[in-house]
């Protein structure tokens, strides 16, 4: 069941969110940046449950599953259900699944243990580690922290010999304490770029992630809040939602007030800002 916080005098909310059921919260630069939350962001949160809102967190993030982000939210000051974490691994094995699993297609995989569970979930044979690897059937990329060139040497000669192209999205970047690092979107270009394939993309900016979400919220008025252009904004648009920009990650002052196809219903500097003024 989603998560009720029971407060005596919850803060007001913003008159933005006032008029929303439910808020979709995107994770890396909305919510938390590396192992950090944002300026009151689980302030905020709890906010929004007590003012009856729902939530989910909709994410492009592919190296953890979904119960390793709600210990993470939890640990961060977050109160979070698991079923209100809609990932991108997740889409991914429902793509798969529907298109591959039936007839049990080889697929080599470059992404986290947890990428490579969703996989075999959908029922496809992962071949990564054996002589069979460059003759997979399906590619499945998604960035993580231990990349190789071995990985994409074989994910090239897959491509080339007619795999399909699966990817985990196309985030060029995710934000870290340091700054931005490479995300899928990068790994995904480099394939596409040695293969000439253009790869079949899951997650944010598709719209069906977000339809994942309401599928579990129910009917009702809902908000993308994240920190992307291109995923965030561009996939509530693609959803036929409004959507938010914070600017505690990807984006900046200058290029979210110079966003109009489509415009941000809001930009804060933060989540706590735009949820609690």
């Amino acid at each position: 069941m989603p998560v009720r916080v029971s407060q005596t005098s919850p803060p007001p909310l913003t008159s933005l969110l006032r008029s929303y059921d439910h808020v979709l919260l995107d994770l890396d630069g909305c919510l938390w940046v590396g192992g950090a939350a944002t300026r009151d962001a689980p302030r905020a949160l709890d906010a929004l449950r007590a003012a009856g809102k729902h939530v989910a967190f909709v994410t492009n993030d592919t190296r953890s599953t979904a119960e390793e982000y709600v210990r993470k939210l939890w640990s961060l000051g977050f109160k979070a259900a698991l079923e209100e974490v809609v990932t991108v691994g997740g889409a991914l094995q429902h793509q798969l699944a529907e298109r591959h699993g039936a007839r049990r297609a080889t697929a080599y995989v470059i992404g986290t243990p947890a990428i490579l569970k969703h996989v075999a979930d959908a029922g496809l044979r992962v071949v990564n580690g054996t002589p069979h690897a460059p003759q997979a059937e399906v590619v499945v990329a998604a960035g993580h922290d231990a990349l190789v060139f071995e990985e994409l040497r074989i994910a090239t000669q897959a491509l080339l010999a007619g795999a399909d192209f699966v990817a985990a999205g196309r985030d060029r970047t995710f934000p870290m304490p340091d700054g931005m690092w490479p995300a899928t979107g990068a790994l995904v270009a480099a394939l596409e770029y040695a293969s000439g394939r253009t790869a079949l993309s899951v997650g944010k900016p598709e719209p069906e992630i977000f339809a994942t979400a309401l599928d579990r919220l129910g009917p009702g008025r809902a908000l993308v809040v994240g920190d992307r252009l291109d995923s965030d904004l561009g996939g509530a648009h693609a959803a036929g939602l409004d959507g938010a920009i914070v600017l505690t990650g990807a984006t900046t002052h200058s290029e979210a007030h110079a966003a109009s196809d489509p415009a941000p219903v809001a930009i804060a500097p933060d989540l706590a800002t735009l949820v609690l003024g």
